[in-house]
């Protein structure tokens, strides 16, 4: 997958302590890459559009975790 341009932002729902940390590139067309701020080679998860919609839709339904 080629990834050039992807524009990584962190996510709102990062702490802002360091710790567990995602960064998301949602300006690709036609997915939405995932990967770990502390390991940024570590690997990437791919999502269609919808797929990631609908997660973002379930993890604010259920609020941040304790």
């Amino acid at each position: 997958m080629d990834m050039t341009g992807a524009r990584w932002r962190k996510s709102t729902y990062s702490g802002s302590n360091g710790g567990s940390c995602v960064e998301v590139a949602d300006n690709l067309t036609g997915v939405v890459l995932v990967r770990d701020t502390k390991d940024r080679e570590g690997g990437t998860l791919a999502f269609t559009p919808i797929s990631w919609a609908n997660f973002v839709g379930l993890v604010k339904e259920i609020g941040p975790a304790a």
